[in-house]
């Protein structure tokens, strides 16, 4: 009989410690968020987009060519060039009004390397050949043609990579924005 009133017991006892140290309300909770001074926020912070975006008026078919030779021209070997809005194109019907929803009128992309940047990189931290091979994406809407690439110094951070890949990045950069015009 002992052992049956020492069980009920102990279930008495767990039933009020967890009343005891149970939450509060979130009523009341709320009500003391209510009372209590804001705390405010230090300045945002600016973050850096991992994709630099160049707008160019013109046609596609121009820019797209001027950005080739600029590559070739300055030691980069354009080894692909796939042509991605003909490639979806042949989706629009099983997609239906899924399909283009941004009405973009061509998507191209160019695949590129340059040998001594991929030497470079690899002798850091070969993990970084993750980058290689590099590629640009053009899209065009509307008489105007981005030319987006993902930055490589923005990918390596923390790597011992990193001065190599910002270098590549910024001449990746100087060569879009001298041949994409």
């Amino acid at each position: 009989m002992n052992k049956k009133y020492n069980f009920y017991f102990f279930i008495l006892l767990q039933f009020l410690a967890f009343n005891i140290y149970a939450e509060e309300p979130a009523s009341n909770i709320a009500n003391k968020a209510n009372k209590s001074t804001p705390i405010e926020s230090p300045d945002p912070v600016k973050v850096e987009t991992a994709v630099f975006v160049h707008n160019v008026k013109g046609e596609m078919n121009k820019i797209y060519k001027r950005l080739f030779t600029g590559f070739e021209n300055n030691g980069y070997y354009v080894l692909f060039e796939p042509n991605i809005g003909r490639n979806l194109a042949h989706f629009a019907k099983r997609w239906g009004k899924d399909y283009n929803k941004n009405k973009i009128d061509s998507i191209r992309s160019m695949v590129f390397c340059n040998g001594w940047y991929a030497n470079k990189i690899s002798n850091e931290d070969p993990d970084m050949l993750a980058l290689c091979p590099l590629h640009v994406t053009l899209t065009h809407i509307k008489g105007y043609t981005r030319v987006l690439f993902v930055k490589p110094g923005i990918v390596s951070q923390g790597s011992p990579a990193s001065a190599v890949a910002l270098e590549l990045e910024q001449d990746i950069i100087r060569i879009i924005k001298e041949s994409a015009r």
